[in-house]
């Protein structure tokens, strides 16, 4: 593996094992998540990529050649373990794809754990729409509303309303009174792991309606706490947001629009940690116009060590 310095141009392809890096959903000065990412990954062992995401401390994304007809294939590790699918990872590893003359068509499909995601290239954007199914949720009971509120801190009462939401991981999505209430959580991260297990869920996905908000333009501000991969707290985390959304659409809290129209809601995350973030969501509709789950993006900038 080359490890990649500061001086590295990153519009030149890397080579087979390289490391290279961007970051994702961009949202603010130093925001946005960190992918490092091999666009070469065909000589690597799973091993290897396991120990590059825990040497980096992120989820790292692999490219390697499909075993369908998709494109390509990619797989995913967090410093703990393999996940089945990673949105901002797909989607920062398919813009430098896209830079580096690799992904030229209009769309492309990914291979996954999770299965095929369908990506397109939005080129009066520059950036990378990628599919996600539409949401399964599920309501928690009392008891398990009380292990959650415990754990992420919140002493409010009534407790609200807590769902399973899931596209492709599970996401504990927790309504929070406002942004600021949202903010100023304290997690017991100790009891992070046990309490998702407990709860069959992969993070809690704590959220508020921003201020700023419109019908025409909503805007919801996220935490997202992982269950266990090996860090505390998220920055931007796709596949949380897609869930989120999915069951803000189906309770009516968010507007789909048309298909020549679509509303695109804002999921912002990261303020928390001081690496603003912002995913982009607007509904996916099929050949008769309805909707068929969403696709994600959002902006996507070369990190120092590219």
């Amino acid at each position: 593996m080359t490890e990649p310095t500061a001086l590295s141009n990153p519009l030149s392809a890397p080579s087979p094992g390289e490391l290279r890096s961007v970051d994702v959903f961009v949202g603010g000065i130093g925001g946005g998540n960190p992918v490092p990412f091999v666009a070469d990954a065909s000589a690597m062992g799973s091993q290897q990529m396991q120990d590059i995401a825990r040497a980096t401390g992120h989820e790292s994304a692999f490219v390697l050649v499909p075993t369908t007809t998709a494109d390509w294939r990619f797989r995913f590790f967090v410093p703990q373990h393999e996940m089945e699918m990673c949105g901002h990872a797909t989607v920062g590893t398919l813009w430098a794809l896209r830079a580096w003359g690799l992904w030229t068509r209009p769309s492309a499909r990914i291979e996954t754990l999770s299965g095929l995601v369908d990506a397109e290239w939005d080129a009066a954007g520059e950036r990378v729409w990628i599919s996600q199914p539409a949401v399964t949720t599920g309501a928690l009971d009392l008891p398990a509303r009380r292990r959650i509120a415990d754990v992420v801190g919140w002493q409010g009462e009534p407790l609200p309303a807590m769902t399973n939401a899931c596209t492709s991981r599970i996401k504990t999505l927790v309504p929070m009174p406002d942004v600021a209430a949202l903010n100023a959580l304290k997690p017991d991260f100790a009891a992070m792991e046990a309490l998702c297990a407990s709860i069959d869920s992969t993070g809690l996905y704590p959220f508020a309606h921003a201020a700023d908000s419109t019908p025409d333009a909503p805007v919801v501000a996220a935490r997202q706490f992982p269950k266990s991969s090996g860090y505390p707290e998220d920055a931007a985390t796709g596949i949380a947001a897609a869930a989120l959304w999915g069951h803000l659409a189906a309770t009516g809290a968010v507007a789909l629009g048309t298909a020549e129209r679509p509303v695109v809601c804002t999921v912002r995350q990261g303020d928390a940690m001081g690496r603003p973030s912002a995913i982009e969501v607007r509904p996916r509709f099929d050949a008769n116009g309805r909707p068929a789950g969403c696709w994600l993006s959002g902006q996507v900038a070369w990190s120092a060590h590219a």
